[in-house]
């Protein structure tokens, strides 16, 4: 008769598994099990967030703890763990055993890798403390180094369809996340280890799961420990698709302005129970500029009605042309009357101010509702909040539904007016913000070509409409004025953009005017030198100093100017240095 199996004895217990015996189980990590303090943060995210149904893919599975209660309480389809310890597999399979979860979770020994093309094997660095264990040799303490295979995340990916991840891999999260595809994964509980690669790892990890739509479940986060759940609106809007075409009604929501200035700010729109509404922030070249703020303390004031978010308010023209207006479609395809246009200021200092540009902006959206900049968290008692339609970077092409409300609405009564010929200049702004050297003389050299030399800051924005509309040739110094030169243009006129300083500006300029207006721009950069104010300096406030024989060259090759005026003379350097008057400093 065959001899039965003995059950191992266990020695520990957490969350109703029992942990058997092993060579990792002193008494201080037993009595740490059984106060459910060992891993204790992770095994919570992970009960917090794992649903029954859920496929859940372990990276380092230890003692198989972490997994073994995943499996056993949060009811998963399937657990798939990975520990690239080969001394720890053999106890792991046990402890899965003596609770009965053999058929529930799998451990293979393997390093599962994202980045393409993988190794057969990758180097694993075992220490007398399996706790310290790593695919990263980051010290001097004593190891053994054995190959473990690989497996590619991809495959594995696709052939278990994984929707919670949980990942303790001593410092291996950075490269893996660089490389992994998060789509499908509604949970993360992760552990960040910033003795293998410092805080600015840390702040990279936790960048790449902010911009993949995680947001963290406050409760069951610490520095080092992060339990995240998807959220869409949280991902970053791209046109055409998802949040950006979409738009909520929320009853009793609360708008909380910015206490403070910065590029980041808590500010936006919270739903009545305090969770943020991710819709309702402004990105920017795929990065939040507004985050979660806190839920206000106290009774807050209610204002009643209807009314549309219009979300952050920029004094700055451009910006305000460009990220202010990026809700304003939703005007187009409304099917209830509004009370106004909420804001919240970019800049606590400014206040309640709405700059009469701004309010002339929306009128010529055809809508004379109020216009409010918020700047005292406020009960709302409906609030449509529409997805960001536009923006900078790959927003920059607008949403179809923002493209169709443009093209419908904004200055759809104002009459083509002005020259045919115009350049659009920034002469007549304060030195400083970008000008360019020489501008002087190349509106001299337009005049005599026909051209009207045209400051747009000198004209309301109804006559900027009438101008730009009526133009068929221009050429314009490169800056804000071409974003609503973008939304008015008339598809048959010529652009010419000459490009002031090194910037990524002018790729949006273009993109702009090509998916509003249809127009593709000759993009001209000819500048002899570059020029910043002494010391540090922020490239916006760079200047160009025209290259003026290759300029005219340019203009004359597109067709702005005839071909067989005379030759411009360049700038020269010591009347440049005479104007400049020892405040800038060529650009190396």
């Amino acid at each position: 008769m065959a001899a039965k199996t003995k059950t191992p004895k266990h020695v520990a217990e957490c969350h109703g598994v029992k942990v058997p015996d092993s060579p990792m189980m002193t008494p201080e990590r037993a009595e740490r099990i059984n106060a459910a303090r060992y891993e204790g943060q992770e095994i919570a995210g992970a009960l917090e967030v794992i649903r029954p149904g859920d496929r859940v893919l372990e990276l380092g599975a230890g003692i198989g703890l972490v997994g073994a209660i995943a499996a056993s309480n949060g009811k998963p389809e399937k657990v798939l763990s990975f520990e690239a310890n080969p001394g720890l597999i053999q106890h792991i399979n046990t402890l899965y055993r003596l609770n009965d979860l053999q058929d529930q979770i799998e451990v293979r020994n393997e390093v599962l890798i994202s980045a393409p093309n993988p190794p057969e094997t990758m180097a694993f660095h075992i220490r007398n403390s399996y706790l310290g264990s790593s695919l990263i040799d980051t010290d001097k303490r004593a190891t053994t180094r054995v190959e473990v295979p690989t497996a590619r995340y991809d495959e594995v990916r696709r052939d278990f369809a994984p929707t919670v991840l949980l990942m303790d891999i001593e410092g291996g999260e950075l490269d893996f996340l660089r490389h992994a595809s998060l789509e499908g994964i509604r949970a993360i509980v992760l552990e960040f280890h910033p003795a293998a690669y410092g805080k600015e790892g840390m702040r990279e990890c936790k960048s790449i799961l902010e911009r993949a739509g995680f947001a963290k479940v406050p409760e069951h986060c610490t520095r080092q420990v992060w339990t995240c759940t998807f959220d869409a609106s949280l991902r970053p809007p791209v046109p055409d698709a998802g949040w950006s075409c979409d738009q909520q009604t929320l009853e009793e929501a609360i708008v909380v302005p910015p206490a403070d200035s910065g590029f980041v700010q808590p500010v936006g729109v919270l739903e009545r129970n305090g969770t943020y509404h991710g819709s309702g922030a402004l990105w920017r070249n795929g990065r939040a500029l507004t985050v979660a703020p806190p839920m206000p303390e106290g009774d807050l004031p209610l204002r009643k009605g209807t009314w549309l978010w219009g979300g952050v308010l920029w004094a700055h023209f451009g910006h305000f042309l460009v990220e202010s207006t990026a809700r304003l479609w939703a005007l187009e395809t409304l099917k209830t009357d509004i009370d106004g246009i909420l804001f919240v200021p970019k800049r606590p200092k400014t206040g309640e101010e709405v700059q009469t540009f701004q309010k002339d902006f929306i009128e010529l959206m055809g809508t004379d509702v109020p216009v409010v900049s918020v700047t005292a968290p406020t009960r709302v008692e409906r609030l449509i909040v529409p997805g960001q339609g536009f923006g900078l970077g790959t927003m920059i092409t607008g949403t179809q539904k923002f493209r169709d409300a443009i093209a419908a609405r904004f200055g759809r009564d104002v009459a083509a007016e002005g020259p045919e010929k115009l350049y659009i200049s920034r002469s007549g702004l304060p030195s400083g913000r970008g000008n360019l050297v020489g501008e002087t003389e190349l509106e001299a050299k337009l005049s005599a070509e026909g051209y009207t030399i045209y400051h747009p800051e000198k004209h309301d924005l109804r006559s900027q409409i009438a101008t730009y509309k009526a133009a068929r040739q221009i050429i314009a110094a490169e800056g804000s004025a071409l974003h609503l030169l973008a939304m008015v243009a008339d598809p048959a006129a010529q652009v010419a953009i000459v490009v002031r300083r090194p910037s990524g500006a002018t790729r949006n300029l273009e993109q702009h005017l090509m998916s509003f207006a249809g127009i593709t721009p000759l993009t001209i950069i000819q500048l002899a030198r570059s020029w910043k104010p002494m010391g540090a300096a922020k490239p916006r406030l760079w200047m160009g100093e025209l290259d003026m024989p290759a300029l005219q060259s340019a203009l004359a090759e597109g067709g702005f100017i005839a071909a067989k005026s005379g030759t411009w003379a360049p700038l020269d350097p010591k009347e440049v240095q005479k104007r400049l008057g020892g405040q800038f400093e060529e650009v190396a």
